[in-house]
């Protein structure tokens, strides 16, 4: 009987473990192309993320993030945001370093605060009467990154390449803003700079 145990026990560990194999092969699409770090940007005084490389030519990129707003920069905040943007140009600058210089991009940020909501309370104001959510924020962004190649005496650490990046990014609260008032406000009034390293596996 102990025989009999023991036999139904290894066929049952046995395609366990094939399963699992086959079932994390296919959740391998999950593991990030690229780990973030941000200051800035519309998205928390400071962020992290995952990122991962789309398209075939791997020339766009989706990122998660989540930032932090500590109270003393005017109130805790916390914040997630999905971005997708597009490389449509490279410059080689040498064998181990390329620029992209204009990456245009958009994303979504969501704040976690319990003054925001996703819609402002029908209690306090007629349906309809503010277009947007204070709490969900469409955003437009431009960006430009110079990527490093790592050498190769650094392969233990699992990173192949740095990227070093600037984010210039307006939402359409600011930009319905601008439109409405060209006399008192100028670009540099809607635009917020985020500057962030992407580690690249």
């Amino acid at each position: 009987m102990n025989k009999f145990l023991f036999k139904v026990s290894f066929i049952i560990l046995f395609l366990f473990l094939g399963t699992a194999k086959t079932f994390a092969q296919k959740l391998k699409f999950l593991i990030p192309d690229a780990g973030i770090v941000q200051h800035a940007g519309s998205i928390g005084y400071f962020s992290v993320g995952a990122g991962y490389e789309i398209f075939k030519n791997k020339k766009g990129y989706l990122d998660f993030n989540y930032g932090y707003v500590p109270a003393f920069k005017g109130g805790e905040l916390h914040a997630v945001t999905v971005k997708l943007a597009y490389k449509p140009f490279e410059i080689k600058l040498s064998d181990w370093a390329k620029l992209y210089p204009f990456n245009p991009g958009f994303f979504l940020s969501y704040t976690f605060q319990e003054d925001l909501a996703y819609k402002f309370h029908s209690s306090e104001y007629p349906r309809g009467y503010y277009y947007w959510s204070p709490a969900l924020r469409p955003h437009l962004s431009f960006s430009n990154e110079i990527e490093l190649s790592i050498p190769e005496s650094w392969d233990g650490l699992g990173i192949n390449k740095i990227g070093l990046y600037t984010e210039f990014n307006t939402n359409d609260f600011y930009i319905v803003n601008y439109l409405q008032n060209t006399s008192s406000l100028s670009l540099s009034d809607i635009f917020q700079l985020g500057i962030g390293v992407r580690l690249k596996f």
